[in-house]
């Protein structure tokens, strides 16, 4: 029986495809790799770096020669940073590595053995992201992101997946990082009006500002979630919610109010849930503003929440949009006690998306559609909307 001690510290590996978590799968000497930043068909030597049992996590020591698909990274901190591992890859076979992998997590885990044909909307591959989160070595005065499997922070002057005004805000913040405080993090959020940073530094604060997507108006600050990518949202949402309509419907892991005030337009009635408190009283200032009286949001863990007296049954439509953690036990269980006509999954991780599937499909749901968008251009995240009917 081998161990790691005998096993070869380099071996030479064509990558297959890409997985979920966005490595690349390859064969070797009796064993399974993942090998970080690779590309499907470059055939590599690669370093073993870690082995568990049959499976060695490995990444590229020198590429012999190069996928059709690999194309030369234009980021000078690509390998080194932890934000973006898909870099590699032309935009062409990121979309379709992202398909695939939603396909994979689709039939290994939820076990939807029929093909799925799944669309995926691009989006416009660089100067994206509107949220950021930053890390700083005071001692150093550097300020960037963490590097690749590490807590060690990657001085980074200038991100080419920032959008203009978060890229000025890195910029003015590397010149107030004290020297006093030890490694934190620090959120941005740039919205119509400007950035809002969390914590306060220098002239930076977590002011509310806002921003409008398919006509609706909402206020946030960096103390809340907002998405990433505002360009595609108006997408998003009318792909959750598209000429839906009816009596009511339910928005868990609600937000800001994101898919709540569309909701509200279309039923007569709509219930929003959101455990952050912060996010909750951003969610009722929204409707406020909007003047969306038929709408009521809760500030409660959602799992509790669907337990409680507030609940009714049968609502004509269910939406969930969980962390990237997916929805817990309770909430799936207390999802289908609630037998809503319809229920959308807004979800920005395959796999636990997959895995709440297979329960909802075990349920008594069969999925409609299953549509992707790339939220997160140059890295393996993809945001993902489902759409299940009851049988």
């Amino acid at each position: 029986m081998r161990t790691a001690d005998t096993l070869p510290s380099f071996l030479n590996v064509t990558i297959e495809r890409l997985l979920p978590g966005g490595v690349g799968l390859a064969h070797a000497d009796g064993l399974t790799l993942f090998v970080s930043l690779a590309a499907p068909g470059d055939e590599v030597r690669v370093r073993i770096d870690r082995v568990q049992g049959k499976v060695a996590f490995a990444s590229i020591h020198e590429i012999i020669k190069s996928s059709p698909v690999r194309v030369e990274p234009p980021c000078p901190y690509f390998g080194r940073c932890g934000g973006c591992d898909f870099q590699q890859l032309t935009y062409e076979s990121q979309l379709q590595a992202k398909v695939d992998i939603i396909k994979d997590c689709l039939q290994r885990i939820a076990k939807v053995l029929e093909p799925v044909d799944i669309k995926i909307y691009p989006s416009p591959e660089w100067q994206y992201r509107a949220r950021a989160l930053w890390q700083t070595d005071a001692d150093r005065k550097w300020l960037g992101y963490y590097v690749r499997s590490s807590r060690e922070v990657c001085d980074v002057e200038y991100c080419a997946v920032l959008v203009p005004e978060l890229q000025q805000t890195l910029e003015s913040l590397r010149t107030t990082i004290e020297t006093a405080t030890s490694v934190i993090d620090i959120a941005a959020v740039a919205g119509d009006e400007g950035v809002s940073v969390d914590p306060p530094m220098a002239r930076f604060e977590p002011r509310k500002i806002s921003r409008t997507i398919a006509g609706e108006r909402y206020h946030f600050s960096a103390q809340s979630f907002f998405q990433i990518n505002h360009q595609l949202l108006p997408a998003l949402i009318q792909e959750a919610i598209g000429s839906a309509k009816g009596k009511v419907a339910i928005d868990l892991y609600c937000g800001v109010g994101l898919f709540t005030l569309p909701l509200a337009r279309r039923f007569t009635e709509v219930i929003g849930v959101e455990a952050n408190e912060r996010a909750t009283r951003f969610a009722r200032v929204n409707l406020e503003l909007a003047q969306l009286n038929n709408a009521q949001v809760f500030t409660a863990d959602v799992g509790n929440w669907l337990r409680g007296p507030e609940v009714g049954s049968n609502p004509d439509l269910l939406l969930l949009d969980p962390p990237r953690t997916g929805a817990e036990n309770k909430v799936i269980s207390g999802i289908l006690a609630l037998k809503p006509a319809r229920i959308v999954y807004v979800s920005c991780d395959p796999a636990t998306l997959a895995r709440d599937l297979k329960k909802l499909l075990a349920g008594g749901y069969s999925l409609d559609t299953v549509t992707a968008f790339d939220m997160f251009p140059q890295t393996h995240h993809v945001e993902t909307v489902v759409r299940l009917l009851a049988a």
